[in-house]
């Protein structure tokens, strides 16, 4: 039977968009983490509704809440949807309650130096015994191996994993503009906990879990050592790699504005060439295929920029966008932030820092029934939650004090 809407009955007791749960809600995760590598993982539990709280240290807290420079974005954007809590884990004093916490949890979460939760009593087989349904993921710089000891940093493995030299120009490695290996390991850390949690279903026990970014920037550079096998040429960073295709490069607008153009197809630089006024070019039997387009990519690409001259940064969009032809201004982050997209679709989160000001954040790139995971609770100031978890009680976050800004080995930047 359906009602005057047309609906199902069973359809009516479903649960709507937004009262359904969230995968992960339920499971607690516990984080002893700083910098990008293991707050990115633990965020990204967070936003799929685990309870992830964040142990700092007392006093100021993680000390990457106060990293200055290009370091100033990292905590903001990796803490959001955690509770913090506040223990000096290496003291007897808070031994206990950090222990009754591990206890408490699915997930431990850390990316510290190799051996320093072991030092402490907080390594994988010390904890197991203690909770054998734990899943431990133990963020490094490297898997067990010979490089196993090294403290490593996002650029150490981006040059030491080849992808600075593909990415600068020749003699000139140059790291990428954003953590990709920190972040990227977060990720593949969250799919080993998932993973981890599902064969906890089936056994009953838990496991270490390792993820590292060694090991994730070779996973990044794979294509590249697949073409070094494959190819009697050597390698060319990608400022200056054999053209693949004729059209797929930066041009400039009437402004000087820069503009990335690509045509990748036969029937796309037949529609590049007739939005653009080049229609002598199309009709050239020389380039009717992709290789004699790359062999003459020269001669195209003044023919092309010169008709881009004429032309405003719009106007070359709404052409591009008209015929299905690949086409992106050069922004900055900073351009983001109003992306006519991004603030459309819901996709930034305005979320609230300790001092009182607010950031536009990116939520997870994912949809679940065309819902977005967002923003359930701001970056918590530190020891926001210590009435909670270590109190036992509600209370307000202590004064942070001094900030000590001392220097610290680590696994992740």
């Amino acid at each position: 039977m359906t009602d005057g809407n047309s609906h199902t009955a069973a359809e009516a007791d479903a649960p709507t968009p937004a009262a359904a749960p969230l995968p992960l809600a339920g499971i607690r995760v516990v984080e002893f983490s700083h910098m990008v590598m293991g707050p990115s993982c633990g965020m990204i539990l967070a936003d799929l509704g685990a309870e992830v709280i964040k142990v700092e240290p007392r006093g100021a807290g993680d000390k990457t809440r106060y990293l200055p420079g290009s370091g100033s974005g990292l905590f903001p954007a990796f803490n959001r949807n955690k509770q913090s809590v506040q223990l000096d884990i290496a003291e007897a004093a808070d031994r206990e309650v950090a222990l009754t916490l591990i206890d408490s949890a699915d997930v431990l979460l850390e990316n510290f130096r190799v051996g320093k939760m072991e030092s402490m009593g907080y390594g994988y087989e010390q904890l197991a015994a203690r909770n054998p349904r734990l899943i431990y993921a133990s963020l490094k710089g490297f898997l067990p191996g010979p490089y196993g000891e090294r403290t490593a940093l996002d650029e150490v493995v981006q040059m030491l994993g080849g992808l600075a030299f593909m990415t600068g120009p020749p003699g000139q490695p140059l790291r990428a503009g954003a953590s990709v290996n920190d972040i990227m390991g977060g990720m593949f850390g969250v799919i080993g906990i998932l993973s981890a949690l599902r064969v906890r279903e089936q056994t009953g026990r838990g496991q270490l879990v390792n993820s590292a970014l060694f090991e994730n920037n070779a996973f990044l550079v794979g294509t590249h050592m697949a073409q070094a096998q494959l190819s009697d040429e050597p390698l060319r960073p990608m400022p200056t790699r054999r053209a693949t295709w004729a059209v797929y490069d930066i041009f400039r607008d009437a402004d000087d504005n820069q503009v990335f153009v690509a045509a990748v197809s036969d029937g796309q630089w037949r529609d590049l060439c007739d939005e653009f006024g080049l229609t002598h070019l199309a009709e050239d039997p020389a380039l009717e295929h992709n290789q004699g387009r790359v062999d003459q990519r020269d001669r195209i690409h003044q023919e092309l920029q010169a008709a881009l001259s004429q032309l405003s940064l719009t106007e070359i969009e709404d052409k591009c966008t008209r015929r299905g032809l690949p086409v992106a201004p050069v922004n900055t982050p900073a351009d983001l932030t109003t992306d006519p997209h991004l603030t459309a679709s819901g996709a930034l989160a305005a979320t609230g820092l300790p001092s009182g000001d607010s950031v536009d954040i990116p939520l997870l790139p994912l949809t679940f029934d065309g819902r977005r995971l967002g923003l359930r609770s701001d970056v918590p100031a530190p020891g926001e939650h210590n009435g909670i978890h270590r109190d036992g009680h509600s209370g307000t976050p202590p004064d942070a004090g001094e900030v000590d800004l001392g220097e610290e080995r680590t696994q992740s930047q």
